[in-house]
C-alpha cells in the first residue's frame, strides 16, 4: 500500500509517473483476469439472502466469478448484444447482480436501473439507453418488482429478451420447498422473450470469450442520475473511469487480507467502482448482505454478528445507516474492524462523534458524482481527519474551485474562498459525461473540468470543504431528488400559483423533501388537499413532501423567481426549534445567516440556562452548522 496522508503524498504519487504510464488493465475481462492470475482460490464474493449470522450464504472466489462474469458476457453476446449495445439490470443486490453488472460491461454497455423506481420511470431509462436485454427477478414472494419491470418493457420495443434471475437457490429448508409453491404468478405483458438467466449462462462457455476483447478504452455503463423529470440523464462511463477507482481503493485503501461488508445497492456508482473495482485491484473479499442491503429485514439488528461472522476490517455505510445503526448495542466481537467509509450525503458532527464513541473505529467521509465516475475526495485515513471536511483530492484528480467572471470566462477561487468545485480526472469522461449532446453544454469550465454545480472551498492545507449545491438537488439518505418533480407537479393544482421545494434538515435521512406553496389570488386550497393531490401526482415516491406548508406570498428574486435560501432558513429554523424543543433545551433560532466557509448557520438565543454541550447532542444530529447569536 502506498502512503497516502498528506497533500504532498498526493503529489509524490503523482510525480512517480503519469496516469497513462500506470500499466492498468486495458479492459474489465483483463482487470478481472489479473485478479484470478494473482488470488484466484481466494474469496472474492460472498452473499446472503437473509440476515441472520448463521444462515446460509453463498461465496465465490477470485477464478470462479472469473468463469461466471465470462459466461454471462458470452451469453449477452449470443442474444445479440454487440460493443454499443445496453444490458439494463433492475436487481436488488445479488451474486447474478455482481456477474450481471461485470458481464454486460464485458460484453456491451451495462445499464443498472434503480429497482425502487415507478415502472413508468424504468421504461423511460430503458428507452432512453436502448436496452436489448434486460435481467430482472422471477416472481418471488414479498417483492412487486418482476410485474413493475414487466409492465415498463411493455414500453420499450427496443428489449428483445428479459432474464429473469431466481432467488430461491439461496434458500434453504422449508422455505426452499415452500416458496416455488406459493411464488406470485407474473404473465408478461410485453413480447420480449423470457429466459432463466442461470439456465441460459450455464450453456456458455466459463474458459474463454466467444468474442475478441476491447482494448481500447470504451464506454462501458451508463448510469441514471437521481431525480430528473421526463427523459432522465444518463451519464456515461468509460473502462479507464472504472479501473482509475479500483486503482485507488488497492493502491492507497485495501490489501488482498481486507474484507469489506458493502449493504448498498450495485445500481449506484459507490457500490460498483470504490468498492467492487477496489476488491478487483487488491483482491479483497467483499460482502452483500441481504437484497436490499441496509434496508433488508433484520441487516441492522444482525449487523455486528455479520462483521463477527465474516471477520469484516472495513464496513461501507451512508449517514442514514449510521443513526440507525447507533440506536442497536454492539453485541458482537467487532475487534476485527479497522475503519468505516461514508459518503452519499454530509455527516452530522454528534453521528461521528457518536459512532466513534461506540465501536472504537473512525469514519473515512469522501466525495463522489456518478457524472465522475465516483471518487473525487477522502479523509486520509492515515492523515488527519477534518470534521465536515470531504477531505484531499485523490492522486490525479484535479479540483478547481472556480466562479464565472462573465464574458471572461472563469476564475480560480483564492484558499478558503468559495465557488463551483470542477474536476477533472481519469473516470471524466471530458465533453461527453451525459448520453445527450444537449446536456453535454456549459457542463466544462476551461473544456476540461467537470462542473459539479456544488460550492465549496479549499482550505490551505488542500481539503476540500462543500458549502452548498448550486443544483438545488434534495439529498435523501443518499437518493437525489430534483426538486422540479415536486414543483411541477403541484403547480398542476389550479389553485396553486408558486411552489418552492427544498429539502428540510432531518436527523435520519440528512435531508427530506418539504414543500411550500403559495396560491393564486382568490383561490382556497388546505394543505391536506394538496397532500392528496402530491400523493396522486408525484410518481417517485421518495420525493413525496413530508411537509408542506401554505404562504401568503413566497420569497422570491427580482425577476420573479422563487428564493430558495429563504426557504431553507424557514425550515432549518422550525426543525431546529422543534427539535430543541422536545429536548427540552432552553434555546432557540432567532436567524439563520449565511457565512461564506459554511453555508446557512443557525444562530441561537438562550431563554434558560442552557449548555452548548445539550445544544449539540440535539443539534449536532444534523449536518447544518449552529452558532450562538452575538
Amino acid at each position: 500500500m502506498t502512503n497516502f496522508a498528506t497533500a504532498a503524498d498526493v503529489r509524490a504519487i503523482e510525480a512517480e509517473m503519469p496516469w497513462s504510464e500506470r500499466g492498468q488493465a486495458r479492459s474489465i475481462h483483463e482487470y478481472l483476469s489479473r485478479a484470478k492470475a494473482a488470488h484466484g482460490a481466494r474469496p472474492a464474493v460472498s452473499y446472503q439472502l437473509l440476515s441472520g449470522p448463521e444462515t446460509k450464504k453463498v461465496t465465490l472466489t477470485w477464478a470462479e466469478l472469473h468463469a461466471q462474469v465470462t459466461q454471462a458476457a458470452n451469453l449477452f453476446r449470443s442474444l445479440g448484444v454487440g460493443e454499443r449495445d445496453v444490458v439494463a439490470f433492475v436487481l436488488p443486490n445479488a451474486m447474478e447482480t455482481v456477474v450481471t453488472l461485470l458481464g454486460g460491461m464485458v460484453a456491451g454497455i451495462v445499464n443498472p436501473i434503480n429497482p425502487l423506481l415507478e415502472p413508468e420511470k424504468i421504461s423511460a431509462i430503458l428507452r432512453e439507453t436502448n436496452a436489448k436485454v434486460v435481467v430482472t427477478l422471477k416472481a418471488f414472494p414479498k417483492t412487486d418488482l418482476p410485474q413493475k419491470v414487466s409492465e415498463a418493457v411493455q414500453f420499450a420495443p427496443n428489449v428483445k429478451t428479459v432474464l429473469e434471475v431466481d432467488l430461491v437457490p439461496y434458500l434453504s429448508g422449508l422455505k426452499k420447498v415452500i416458496v416455488p409453491w406459493i411464488r406470485p404468478k407474473n404473465p408478461p405483458r410485453h413480447t420480449a422473450n423470457v429466459k432463466d438467466f442461470r439456465v441460459e449462462m450455464s450453456r456458455m462457455p466459463s474458459d474463454r470469450l466467444t468474442f475478441a476483447d476491447r482494448t481500447e478504452d470504451h464506454v462501458a455503463a451508463y448510469f441514471h442520475t437521481g431525480g430528473t423529470t421526463g427523459m432522465p440523464k444518463v451519464a456515461q462511463h468509460k473502462a479507464s473511469g472504472m479501473i482509475y477507482n479500483g486503482w485507488l481503493g488497492s493502491t492507497l485503501l485495501f490489501k488482498p487480507t481486507d474484507v469489506v461488508i458493502c449493504p448498498l445497492p450495485l445500481f449506484h456508482v459507490f457500490a460498483c467502482y470504490p468498492i467492487l473495482m477496489s476488491m478487483i485491484g487488491s483482491g479483497a473479499h467483499v460482502v452483500f448482505p441481504t437484497p436490499q442491503g441496509y434496508r433488508g429485514e433484520g441487516v441492522f439488528d444482525n449487523f455486528w454478528k455479520l462483521i463477527e461472522r465474516y471477520k469484516v476490517t472495513y464496513m461501507v455505510t451512508v449517514p442514514t445507516a449510521l443513526a440507525a445503526l447507533m440506536q442497536r448495542p454492539v453485541n458482537a466481537d467487532i475487534s476485527s474492524l479497522k475503519n468505516a467509509f461514508s459518503g452519499s450525503s454530509p455527516l452530522p458532527v454528534e453521528l461521528y462523534n457518536r459512532f466513534r464513541k461506540e465501536t472504537g473505529i473512525e469514519i473515512v467521509e469522501g466525495y463522489g458524482l456518478t457524472e465522475a465516475t465516483c471518487l473525487v475526495s477522502i479523509n486520509p485515513p492515515d492523515g488527519i481527519k477534518k470534521i465536515g471536511s470531504v477531505g484531499l483530492p485523490f492522486p490525479y484528480t484535479q479540483v478547481r474551485i472556480l466562479t464565472s467572471q462573465g464574458a471572461i470566462g472563469f476564475r480560480e477561487c483564492a484558499v478558503d474562498e468559495v465557488g463551483e468545485i470542477c474536476i477533472s480526472n481519469p473516470g471524466v469522461y471530458e465533453g461527453s459525461t451525459y448520453t445527450e449532446p444537449d446536456k453535454n453544454k456549459e457542463l466544462f469550465a476551461d473544456g476540461r473540468f467537470l462542473r459539479t454545480g456544488d460550492l465549496g472551498r479549499i482550505d490551505a492545507d488542500g481539503y476540500l470543504f462543500i458549502t452548498g449545491r448550486a443544483k438545488d438537488l434534495i439529498i435523501r439518505g443518499g437518493h437525489n431528488i430534483d426538486p422540479a418533480i415536486i414543483e411541477e407537479a403541484l403547480m398542476g393544482h389550479e389553485a396553486v400559483g408558486f411552489v418552492g421545494a427544498i429539502g428540510q434538515p432531518d436527523a435520519h435521512a440528512g435531508e427530506l423533501p418539504c414543500a411550500y406553496v403559495e396560491l393564486v389570488k382568490g383561490s382556497s386550497a388546505t394543505v391536506e388537499e394538496l397532500m392528496a393531490y402530491a400523493a396522486k401526482h408525484i410518481h417517485e415516491r421518495a420525493a413525496l413532501p413530508k411537509y408542506m406548508e401554505i404562504l401568503p406570498e413566497l420569497p422570491k428574486t427580482a425577476v420573479g423567481k422563487v428564493f430558495k435560501p429563504d426557504l431553507r432558513r424557514l425550515a432549518i429554523t422550525r426543525i431546529f426549534n422543534a427539535a430543541l424543543a422536545e429536548a427540552g433545551v432552553s434555546a432557540q433560532v432567532t436567524a439563520v445567516i449565511e457565512d461564506k466557509k459554511r453555508g446557512l448557520v443557525a444562530q441561537l438565543s438562550k431563554s434558560g440556562p442552557v449548555e452548548d454541550v445539550a445544544v449539540q447532542r440535539v443539534l449536532g444530529q444534523f449536518s447544518n452548522p449552529w452558532e450562538w447569536a452575538a
